[in-house]
């Protein structure tokens, strides 16, 4: 029995249809969305950019990674999933931050399966990965830094989800979130990269999810759009807001979620990306607002 989203947080206001969902996310593309990234770090804003790269994929239960091979997966192994690939670079003084977090859901109903992240800058490396089980999460953390290494076993709280996962999960997917004007509060499992640049460990927070009663204007670089906001209030003192593009796909067109200052779209498309590799095939990066 899942118990992490299926405990009662996904009572959908109004459910796409199946099929919609089917068509466009197994169609064999990924979407990809560029966006002008401003980060706080050392006290101070930083610009940089982010990429927010969606993509199905075969998913092995018991070993919590792609199967390269789907048929030869033992019976009831296989589990369809949603990854998202998040992408951030950004320079602070001298020197580069650049770090990915994969978030990986069923595309069924969204229950989480696995969170990992990679950070990479001019001290060193880190990396974590953190496994979604029934009623429990374990985490594995290998850090440049002396103390922070080591594994770590937490219950899931009831309707608790991971901040990580709501770059997927306010999107609306399969059926809105919250219903115009309604709020809710749950625990929150936080970020990976805001624990790192923090350097405090992985736990459960409160938060408190609003969606405004009507959708709003918004406008970034890659146009205006017509969004979808929800508000965000984290009792580890952290707000910010999310906007989603109202009309299908639901794309994440701006967010502010410290680190996070702001994120907003530069450009978006799917493609293959698997496939464009050749000299040449860089010109695709345009697309999505990258240079």
């Amino acid at each position: 029995m899942r118990t992490l989203i299926l405990a009662g947080l996904f009572l959908f206001a109004g459910r796409a249809p199946a099929q919609e969902f089917t068509t466009w996310w197994f169609d064999g593309k990924a979407e990809l969305s560029g966006y002008e990234l401003t980060v706080s770090r050392y006290g101070e804003e930083r610009t940089g950019s982010a990429v927010l790269i969606y993509v199905t994929e075969p998913f092995s239960e018991s070993k919590r990674t792609k199967l390269d091979y789907p048929a030869r997966a033992p019976k009831g192994d296989q589990v369809s999933a949603l990854k998202l690939n998040m992408v951030r670079d950004f320079q602070t003084g001298i020197y580069d931050y650049n770090t990915m977090v994969s978030s990986f859901v069923r595309t069924d109903d969204f229950s989480p399966l696995k969170t990992s992240f990679s950070g990479a800058d001019w001290c060193g490396h880190v990396y974590q990965g953190i496994e979604f089980h029934d009623g429990r999460l374990q985490s594995r953390l290998d850090s440049y830094f002396e103390n922070e290494s080591g594994e770590r076993e937490l219950p899931i709280p009831e309707g608790g989800i991971a901040e990580d996962h709501l770059f997927i999960l306010l999107r609306g997917l399969r059926g809105a979130f919250l219903a115009p004007g309604e709020s809710r509060t749950l625990p929150l499992l936080t970020g990976v990269l805001q624990n790192r640049l923090v350097h405090e460990p992985l736990r459960w927070v409160d938060a408190t999810i609003t969606r405004r009663a009507s959708a709003e204007a918004v406008t970034v670089p890659a146009g205006t759009f017509d969004a979808i906001v929800y508000d965000i209030a984290i009792d580890d003192g952290r707000t910010g807001a999310f906007r989603i593009e109202s009309a299908w796909p639901h794309r994440l067109v701006e967010w502010e979620l410290p680190p996070d200052l702001r994120g907003a779209l530069t450009g978006s498309t799917r493609l293959p990306y698997w496939s464009l590799h050749a000299n040449g095939d860089e010109s695709y990066r345009a697309q999505i607002g990258l240079k």
